[in-house]
């Protein structure tokens, strides 16, 4: 699944984007094309876990994450639909604000949803009149569809966007296939200046009240910070008063926007945490690890992380009754400790 990072341009989510990626690719400054990479989830549970599981190596979740062009201040409606059709690819938007100086923090995010909305709106007009048509053949896809796409015209009309609407899971894989960009899920990133950390500015505070979920960062000590050896990185951090970098805050709010869950494995050999929609099934979660546990499962033997914490060892969990087995009905729940039984 990909997180889009959106923004007017000049806002600071290539900086973001390099800060997320640590550096591991080239960016194109100035292209209509999005920079395209790997982000690293930092993730304290995982870290304390190897700490009682010591493992030869240990490897985060990850999310792939796309800087997408800045939209253009008068640019021109070409620039701005190819900014838009790579918007409609990715799964959730991360919506980077400017945060320092005199910023209209409100005014940008609001400009930004109303792009969105017009652009949408555009797509519904077209959509309805093609499922109308539709509807008189008998065709009852076609019902189903024009129903759903009149209440986004009228939603948009209306000038609010699709998320705003209560969808059924139906509703919404069709709502998908439309690609409506206002119904993608929403993070929304205060950028702040490197004198305001905490985001105590005005601009940041506008953010900080939108309806959606947000985060504050300084996108440029973030960059700094992941070029940086651990120790220089633990040093500027405590020349700052910072205790833990905020790209973890913001990558554990992708996977939040995402609706996404961390299971962890664990063993002498690693410790890795993997990134599953919430609640999948134990098969479907053994799937992201090989095929061929999937195709062979059989069950799966699990604790919650919390657990172990509280325990201190894998032994102390059994012992305790901790330690459960469960089969291919059973919904993984975010922060599980799982070692899966397959044959094949």
């Amino acid at each position: 699944m990909e997180c889009g990072l959106i923004g007017l341009q000049g806002v600071g989510k290539t900086t973001l984007f390099q800060a997320l990626t640590a550096h591991a690719v080239p960016v194109q400054v100035g292209s209509m094309k999005p920079n395209i990479g790997i982000a690293a989830m930092p993730d304290p549970r995982l870290e304390r876990i190897a700490e009682f599981i010591p493992p030869e190596k240990v490897i985060p979740a990850t999310v792939q994450v796309v800087d997408i062009p800045g939209v253009p201040s008068g640019g021109g409606a070409s620039s701005l639909n190819q900014v838009l059709s790579h918007i409609r690819n990715v799964d959730a938007i991360v919506h980077v604000v400017n945060c320092w100086g005199e910023q209209d923090a409100a005014s940008d995010i609001a400009s930004m949803e109303a792009e969105l909305i017009l652009a949408d709106l555009v797509v519904a007009e077209g959509a309805v009149d093609k499922a109308a048509r539709a509807t008189r053949s008998g065709d009852a896809d076609a019902k189903k569809r024009l129903s759903v796409l009149e209440r986004v015209q009228e939603l948009l009309s209306d000038e609010r966007p699709v998320r705003s609407g209560d969808w059924d899971e139906g509703e919404r894989a069709i709502l998908k296939s439309y690609g409506f960009m206002s119904a993608k899920p929403v993070l929304l990133v205060a950028n702040v200046g490197e004198d305001d950390v905490e985001g105590q500015s005005e601009a940041a505070k506008a953010v900080q009240a939108a309806d959606v979920n947000t985060v504050t960062v300084c996108a440029t000590i973030e960059s700094e910070i992941s070029e940086m050896e651990s120790a220089d990185r633990a040093d500027m951090l405590a020349s700052m008063g910072i205790e833990r970098p905020a790209i973890g805050v913001l990558a554990a709010a992708m996977n939040e926007v995402l609706g996404l869950s961390t299971f962890y494995t664990a063993g002498e050999k690693e410790v890795r945490a993997w990134s599953i929609p919430r609640e999948v099934s134990a098969p479907d979660a053994a799937g992201t690890i090989h095929s061929d546990i999937q195709r062979g499962f059989i069950r799966a033997e699990c604790y919650h992380c919390d657990d172990l914490f509280e325990l201190k060892s894998e032994k102390a969990i059994k012992e305790a009754g901790k330690l459960r087995s469960e089969g291919k009905g059973y919904a993984m729940q975010d922060g599980d400790v799982v070692h899966f039984l397959f044959n094949v």
